[in-house]
C-alpha cells in the first residue's frame, strides 16, 4: 500500500456488536455522601465499585444499561471487563455517545455516585475511535447522554499537557501506527514512567480518570449511513480531510471479471478439466497452497488453480478443505458439482473436519460431511474437542443441526461426555444471542437421556442418570450460597474457615452426607457421597475460594476448589489445550510429566478446579531457599545428581520443558513465582491463566516463561541437565508444530465464545497463535530458533526486577 493511499471500512457494512473493554480507574476516590453519613472514610472502608454503561444515539438512550462486575480489591480498581452491547456498528449515527458512570455500593444500601463521563464514538472526521481512551470523570455527576453533553470525558484542550500528548502517542503505538524498535521502545517506556510520576506529583491527584479500550479494526472505520449513497458530489479538497464522494458503482460486480470466471468454471469445461494434469510449476504452487495454515485466505489466482485441477486432487485428502474454499457457493450449479466431488474425495482427517465446522463454511452439506468424519473419532479424542464442538453450534444454520444431534447421540453412551456436554451448553445459556440454540441442544440431551432403558453399565435407567447430573447443579448452587455467607463474616481467614465448617456441620449438614451419591462435575465417573467439614478450608485471597474434601463411594476422597466471582472459562480452555498437547506428545512417545488438572466452569463467574497437592515456588524459595533443597527433602540420594534421585530430577527437567513450550505457544502472561507450583515428585506446573495469546500486564515480558531459579535447579546454564532441558524443549516444539492445524482450528472454533482474550479480537489472537509455530521454518531451523528463544529468556534482566517488585507487593498484601 502506497503512503498516500487511505483504506477504510464503512460503518454501515460492519455487522458486529459494539464492543469495548472497561480497564481501570486512576486517581484517589473522594469521600462520598454516603460515607460521610455513616462516618466511614475512604481510609477505613474498601469501596465496591461498578461502572454503568449506556449507549446514546442522537441524545436518546438506545438499549438497556450494561454494568460491570463489582470491584473491591482496592486501588487501583481494575475491571478489565469486556462489554458487548446489543447494538451493532451499522446502527450507529455520527452523534452516537457512550456514557460511563462509576457507582460505589460499599456504604449503606443507597448507591453512592462517584462520577461520570461521556465520549463520542466518532471523532470530528467521522472516524470510529479505537484503542485506549482516558476519560476524566465529573465527580458527583451522572454521565449525561444529551447532545452536546454536559459531562465530556476528554480533557479540555487548554488543560492538556505533556502527559496527554504522550498518552496519545502510546495509543498510536499500541495500534501499530508507530514503528516498533525494541531497544528504543524499552528506553522510551522507562522515560514515560518517570514523566508520569513527575506530572502526577506536580498536578496532585484531584482528578479521577476511567480508562477504557475500544475495539480496533484492520483499517479505519468511517461513518456511513446504511442504504444508497446518494449524496451530491463534494469538491475534493487538497487537505487530508475525509470527504463524502458518491460512487454509483460501489458494491457492483465487475462484469468483465465475472464473465471470465463464469467461462473458466462453466460446466461445459468439466470434461476437459477431468483429464488436466498440473505442470511441474503448477504442482509446486499447489503443494505450497496445501501447506497454508487454515487461517490463510486464498487469492483469486490460487482459487482458480485449485478449481482447475480439482479432479486430479481428489486423491489428496489435505486438498479438500482448500478446494471447498474455492467454491462460489452462490452459484447453484457450481455448488452442486462441488458437493458431488466432496462425496468422492479421499476421506479427510478429523483435524481437517474441525476446519469445516468453522464460520467460514456455511453450507449445511459441508458441515454434515464434517460431522460424518467426526463419527470415526473415539470417545477420548472427541472429549478433547468437545468444548470447541459446543462452540461450533453458533455457526450452524439451524437450532436442531446435525452436529447437535451427533453430540447428543455420542453422549448417551458415555457419562463423561454427557456430563461435560450438559455443563458446556448450560454455561452458554447466558448468551442472549444464542441462548435459544443452546437451550434446544440441552432439551434434546434431556429428552434422549430420559428415554434410555438403562444407563452406563446397565446400573441406572435414563431418568436416574439425568437426575444425577441435575443434582450437580443443585450442589454448585449450595456452594455459591456458602461462599457468600463465608465472605460476609467479619474477621480474618481463620474465622471464615470456622464459619465454613460450622455451616457444613450445622445448617447445611445435608452436605456432609448426601441422600444419594452425586456424580462429581470434574470426574463424572466418580460418585461423591458428602463433604468432610474438618478437612475443608478456604484460600486467603480476595474471592476466598473454597477448598473442599469430598468422600467418594469407593471409600477414598477427592479434593476440589470451588470459586465464585471469577470467570474460569479461559482457564478451562488453557487446561484443555495442555491436556491435548500432552496427548499429542505421548503419541510421539514423549512424556513430559505434565499436570493437566481438571477445570470446569459451571457459570459465567463460578466453577470448580481439581486440587493438586503442591507448593508455589515463592513459598518453596522462602522456606527452603532453593528448589534443590526442597526436592532433597522428598527424594534424597547421596549418589544422585545434586543429592536427589535421578528420576526426580528428570521429572523436574521434563515438566519444565513441557510448560516452557506450551506457555510460549499459547502466549500465557502474568507469570510469577506464586502461579508456578511444584509437586513433591518434581513435577512443575502452571496455574491462573488470566492472560493468554500474548497479553501480559507486566512490561517487556520474556518470550518464554523460564525463571532463573528453575535454571539453577538444573545446575546452571552450562550443565548437562540444562542442555537436556533445551533438547526436550526443541523436540516438544517440533512435535506440536506438526499439529499446528489442529490447534489453530480449535481456536478458530472458539472465535464466537465469550472468553475475554479471544472475544476482544478473535482474528488477531489466532494470528498471534499462528506466528508462534513459525511455519515458515523447517525442523532444523526451528531447533536453532527455539534455542535462541531460551537463551534470550534466561538472560532477560528486566523481568527479574518485576518479579522482585511483585514479591514485595505480595508480602505487604
Amino acid at each position: 500500500m502506497s503512503g498516500n493511499e487511505f483504506r477504510f471500512f464503512l460503518s454501515c457494512d460492519i455487522n458486529l456488536p459494539v464492543t469495548f473493554r472497561v480497564e481501570r480507574l486512576e486517581g484517589n476516590l473522594p469521600a462520598t455522601k454516603s460515607s460521610e453519613s455513616l462516618s466511614c472514610t475512604t481510609e477505613d472502608r474498601r469501596a465496591e465499585l461498578y461502572v454503568e454503561c449506556v449507549l446514546y444515539i442522537d441524545g436518546a438512550p438506545f438499549g438497556l444499561p450494561t454494568r460491570t462486575r463489582l470491584e473491591s480489591t482496592g486501588q487501583p480498581y481494575c475491571w478489565t471487563e469486556l462489554i458487548t452491547l446489543s447494538t451493532k456498528y451499522r446502527d450507529l449515527t455520527a452523534h452516537s455517545q457512550l456514557t460511563l458512570t462509576v457507582w460505589d455500593v460499599s456504604c449503606g444500601k443507597d448507591e453512592g455516585l462517584i462520577g461520570g463521563a461521556t465520549i463520542l464514538l466518532f471523532n470530528s472526521k467521522k472516524q470510529l475511535k479505537t484503542g485506549k481512551q482516558k476519560l476524566r470523570l465529573w465527580l458527583g455527576k451522572e454521565a449525561d447522554g444529551s447532545f452536546p453533553t454536559t459531562t465530556p470525558g476528554k480533557v479540555p484542550r487548554h488543560e492538556r499537557g505533556e502527559l496527554e500528548r504522550l498518552e496519545k502517542l502510546v495509543n498510536k503505538y499500541e495500534r501499530g501506527q508507530v514503528q516498533l524498535i525494541d531497544w528504543l521502545d524499552r528506553l522510551t517506556f522507562k522515560a514515560l514512567e518517570k514523566i508520569k510520576e513527575r506530572e502526577s506529583y506536580n498536578t496532585g491527584s484531584s482528578h479521577l480518570y476511567l480508562i477504557i479500550e475500544f475495539c480496533s479494526f484492520e483499517h479505519q472505520v468511517v461513518f456511513q449511513e446504511s442504504g444508497a449513497n446518494f449524496f451530491s458530489p463534494l469538491p475534493v479538497s487538497s487537505t487530508n480531510e475525509i470527504v463524502t464522494v458518491w460512487d454509483p458503482e460501489v458494491g457492483r460486480i465487475n462484469p468483465s471479471e465475472h464473465k471470465q470466471i463464469k467461462l473458466a468454471r462453466s460446466l461445459t469445461r468439466g470434461i476437459i478439466d477431468r483429464d488436466l494434469k498440473p505442470s511441474s510449476n503448477e504442482r509446486k504452487s499447489i503443494q505450497r497452497i496445501l501447506k497454508y495454515p487454515p487461517t490463510r485466505t486464498l487469492s483469486g489466482d490460487e482459487r482458480q488453480l485449485l478449481w482447475k485441477f480439482r479432479f486430479s486432487l481428489m486423491s489428496e485428502k489435505r486438498a479438500l478443505t482448500k478446494f471447498l474454499r474455492c467454491v462460489e457457493w452462490s452459484d447453484l450449479q457450481e455448488a452442486k458439482q462441488a458437493l458431488e466431488l466432496m462425496g468422492r474425495w479421499e476421506t479427510i482427517d478429523v483435524c481437517d473436519a474441525l476446519e469445516l465446522l468453522s464460520p467460514v463454511f456455511e453450507s449445511e452439506e459441508v458441515r454434515a460431511y464434517a460431522v460424518s468424519v467426526l463419527e470415526r473419532a473415539d470417545d477420548d479424542e472427541l472429549q478433547c474437542y468437545l468444548l470447541q464442538l459446543v462452540q461450533a453450534l453458533r455457526f450452524e444454520r439451524s437450532d436442531k443441526s446435525r452436529l447437535s444431534h451427533f453430540l447428543v447421540q455420542r453422549s448417551l453412551h458415555n457419562i463423561e461426555l454427557a456430563s461435560f456436554l450438559r455443563w458446556y451448553v448450560a454455561v452458554e445459556l447466558h448468551d442472549p444471542q444464542y441462548a435459544k440454540r443452546f437451550y434446544c441442544t440441552y432439551e434434546i440431551l434431556e429428552e434422549n437421556m430420559m428415554k434410555l432403558v438403562s444407563g452406563v453399565g446397565g446400573e441406572e435407567d435414563g431418568i436416574k442418570l439425568w437426575q444425577s447430573l441435575v443434582r450437580q447443579t443443585e450442589l454448585t448452587a449450595q456452594l455459591c450460597s456458602i461462599t457468600r455467607d463465608v465472605r460476609n463474616v467479619r474477621g480474618g481467614t481463620q474465622k471464615k474457615i470456622e464459619k465454613l465448617r460450622q455451616l457444613l456441620s450445622g445448617l447445611l449438614s445435608e452436605l456432609t452426607y448426601f441422600d444419594e451419591p452425586i456424580r462429581s462435575p470434574l470426574a463424572p465417573r466418580v460418585l461423591i457421597t458428602g463433604i468432610v467439614p474438618s478437612e475443608s478450608s478456604l484460600f486467603k485471597s480476595a474471592l476466598h475460594p473454597l477448598r473442599l474434601t469430598f468422600r467418594t463411594a469407593n471409600g477414598s476422597s477427592c479434593k476440589v476448589i470451588f470459586k465464585k466471582g471469577d470467570d474460569l472459562r479461559q482457564d478451562q480452555l488453557v487446561i484443555q489445550m495442555v491436556s491435548l498437547m500432552d496427548r499429542l506428545l505421548k503419541l510421539e512417545n514423549l512424556d513430559l510429566h505434565l499436570t493437566p488438572y481438571r477445570v470446569l466452569a459451571t457459570g459465567q463467574d463460578e466453577g470448580m478446579l481439581e486440587f493438586i497437592p503442591s507448593s508455589s515456588l515463592a513459598q518453596i524459595l522462602s522456606e527452603h531457599r532453593s528448589i534443590i533443597s526442597y526436592l532433597q527433602k522428598f527424594h534424597p540420594d547421596e549418589d544422585g545428581p545434586f543429592g536427589i534421585t535421578a528420576t526426580c530430577l528428570e521429572t523436574f527437567i521434563k515438566s519444565c520443558a513441557g510448560y516452557s513450550v506450551i506457555t510460549y505457544i499459547l502466549g500465557i502472561g502474568d507469570r510469577h513465582l506464586d502461579n508456578l507450583l511444584l509437586r513433591d515428585d518434581g513435577r512443575l506446573f502452571h496455574v491462573d491463566f488470566g492472560f493468554i495469546l500474548g497479553r501480559d500486564p507486566k512490561p517487556f515480558p520474556p518470550p518464554m516463561k523460564l525463571c532463573k531459579e528453575m535454571v539453577e535447579a538444573m545446575g546452571g546454564a552450562e550443565s548437562q541437565y540444562y542442555t537436556r532441558f533445551k533438547s526436550y524443549c526443541c523436540e516438544a516444539y517440533n512435535i506440536l508444530r506438526k499439529s499446528s492445524n489442529l490447534i489453530l482450528n480449535l481456536f478458530h472454533l472458539m472465535a464466537g465464545s465469550n472468553i475475554p482474550d479471544i472475544a476482544f479480537d478473535p482474528e488477531k489472537g489466532i494470528l498471534k497463535l499462528q506466528e508462534k509455530f513459525r511455519l515458515d521454518l523447517d525442523d532444523e531451523d526451528c531447533i536453532h530458533f527455539f534455542q535462541d528463544l531460551i537463551n534470550e529468556s534466561v538472560s532477560a534482566l528486566f523481568p527479574q526486577m518485576v518479579e522482585t517488585i511483585h514479591r514485595w507487593a505480595q508480602y505487604w498484601r
